[in-house]
């Protein structure tokens, strides 16, 4: 056998492969480096090649909201790189009043944000854009200011706000500890139905059964949202597992009920026009928008609103509108009372003199319940009697009411121990809100007035929790919950730009249920602060739940006593 040896042809390592390797991993470096450079300026987080800033997304997705906080209090626009695309987040007024309203035309829902939402959303309001959301914009607009609609959900709210006292007074009266949360969903789902679809579901029953549309719904809601930072939304989409697989359950609930309902309702009005009993029907928005389709003014150029899909879409962009952001309004309300008693003391007092002067003015004899343990017919006939007063119109007085309503939002993160979280900035207030976004597509590439450039096919969003909490939008006190920031000096209601307050939209999109939204909060909050105290469960956390609305992640448990 010949010898092996070794010769400058045949080295004894493999020099050209390790430059391969080396070459590929300076390409590496490079392009990094390239990326770091490019994003010297960005206002932000750590964004890295392709995967952009999904690990710090994914990390503080539990409390996102407050980790956008902390970038924009520092800098009033901050662009957050993700697979695929980019999202703005915009705090500033003079920034969110150019995407909403001065280059409306550019900013549109968008490709990417139907993709999200359209499995829940459909073809509705909130997910169109162009000719079709326009045509929808108009028939609803015209809708939601008819006095038929107006005077059919004041009947509504003041009704399902009266089962819910009731459920309160028998709560008190055994000491049982109540979900205010629950309580509220249950209230606002049974009322939307009832407006929306003009059916009862009947959550708000005493027993408090369970309903798997509004399991359903929740968790599609909640899915939807997860959406906007899983770049593997798709695949489990395709392969049908994990929380998409959820998802398309829920979503089929959804859709059994909602579809069940669209067609007792067309066979209803057949039903009512046949026997020409036109006062049988219904005012419920469900039963205009087919009677519009029918008659060619659907608001989609003739008959569109006659298919079920149509309708479907329609109705649930009204229930995700007028449920989950009222509900959810309500409960941090009532979380804020009672860590404020000098609210709650200040607008019973306001509840107690606005009963007294209305009733003088009605000349009602009020029922006397003046102890708390009152029998129960006499203090349901009080409440109901109250109740009575209530009305569009009457509520208007209610000033201090409304800016309560207006300065609800979540608190900030506190620790188990009850001390403030670290935080990077100092929330405050947000109806002023209880937190959501709005992402808008960009179209053409844009720069904003304070100087940030936007790319076409990217995302950008206002965030009104951030916007309630930072102090150049509110002031050195934006941290505290103070319903007298809404107040002038004559004791008048006090409104803010809609593009600093910006829980109803503003612009060309503003939202057209904002009178009927406060007109259900305010008949709720009068009727239960006027005759409830409510007290905190000890030990029990309070914190928000990342969903298209923020709800509370653990309820509120509360132990409710009457207050006469």
């Amino acid at each position: 056998m010949e010898e092996a040896h070794l010769t400058p042809a045949t080295p004894f390592f493999p020099l050209a492969g390790l430059h391969k390797y080396t070459a590929i991993l300076l390409v590496v470096l490079s392009c990094v480096l390239v990326h770091r450079w490019s994003l010297r300026k960005q206002k932000g987080p750590r964004s890295w090649p392709v995967i952009g800033a999904t690990v710090e997304q994914l990390r503080n997705y539990h409390r996102m909201h407050d980790w956008l906080v902390g970038y924009l209090s520092r800098h009033k626009t901050v662009t957050v790189d993700m697979p695929f695309t980019s999202y703005t987040y915009i705090a500033d007024p003079v920034n969110v009043e150019h995407v909403l309203k001065t280059n409306f035309t550019n900013y549109p829902k968008g490709d990417v944000y139907r993709s999200y939402m359209d499995v829940l959303l459909g073809d509705g309001i909130f997910n169109a854009d162009g000719e079709l959301w326009r045509k929808q914009r108009k028939t609803a607009s015209f809708e939601f200011a008819s006095k038929n609609l107006r005077d059919f959900s004041a009947i509504v709210f003041r009704e399902y706000s009266l089962k819910l006292s009731g459920i309160l007074s028998q709560a008190s009266k055994a000491g049982k500890i109540v979900d205010m949360q629950e309580l509220y969903m249950r209230m606002t789902l049974d009322s939307i139905c009832k407006v929306g679809f003009g059916v009862e579901i009947g959550t708000l029953s005493p027993e408090l059964p369970e309903n798997s549309f509004a399991q359903a719904f929740d968790a599609a809601n909640i899915i939807v949202t997860l959406r906007f930072i899983d770049p593997l939304w798709r695949v489990k989409r395709f392969f049908h597992v994990g929380s998409e697989a959820l998802l398309a359950q829920s979503i089929k609930l959804v859709d059994e009920f909602t579809y069940s309902v669209i067609r007792r309702r067309k066979d209803e009005i057949v039903e009512a026009r046949a026997s020409g009993k036109q006062e049988k029907m219904k005012h419920d928005i469900l039963s205009r928008f087919i009677e519009l389709g029918e008659a060619g003014d659907d608001g989609t150029g003739g008959g569109g609103f006659g298919d079920d899909k149509s309708l479907r879409d329609v109705v649930l962009n009204f229930v995700i509108a007028g449920r989950d952001t009222t509900a959810t309004t309500l409960s941090w309300f009532t979380h804020m009372a009672m860590s404020h008693p000098d609210v709650a003391k200040k607008l019973r007092r306001e509840l107690c003199a606005f009963e007294a002067e209305r009733a003088r003015e009605e000349g009602v004899s009020l029922v006397p319940c003046g102890v708390p343990d009152a029998d129960d017919k006499a203090f349901a006939a009080r409440v109901a009697q109250f109740a009575g007063l209530l009305t569009y119109d009457s509520l208007g007085k209610l000033v201090y009411l409304h800016a309560c309503v207006t300065e609800t939002r979540p608190p900030v993160p506190r620790r188990a121990s009850g001390e403030r979280a670290r935080t990077t900035s100092d929330p405050g207030s947000g109806l002023r809100r209880c937190g959501c976004w709005d992402p808008k597509g960009i179209l053409e590439d844009d720069v904003l007035p304070d100087g940030t450039k936007v790319r076409a096919g990217g995302m950008v969003t206002y965030v009104p929790y951030s916007m309630g909490r930072m102090e150049y939008n509110w002031g050195p006190d934006a941290a505290s919950f103070r319903p007298e920031r809404w107040i002038n000096e004559e004791g008048a209601f006090r409104n803010a730009s809609p593009f600093k307050f910006t829980a109803f939209q503003a612009g060309p999109r503003i939202c057209l249920g904002k009178d009927s939204a406060y007109l259900q909060m305010k008949m709720a909050l009068a009727i239960l602060f006027r005759f409830y105290s409510f007290q905190l469960l000890e030990g029990h956390p309070v914190q928000y739940r990342m969903m298209t609305i923020l709800s509370m992640a653990h309820g509120l448990k509360v132990r409710v006593s009457r207050a006469v």
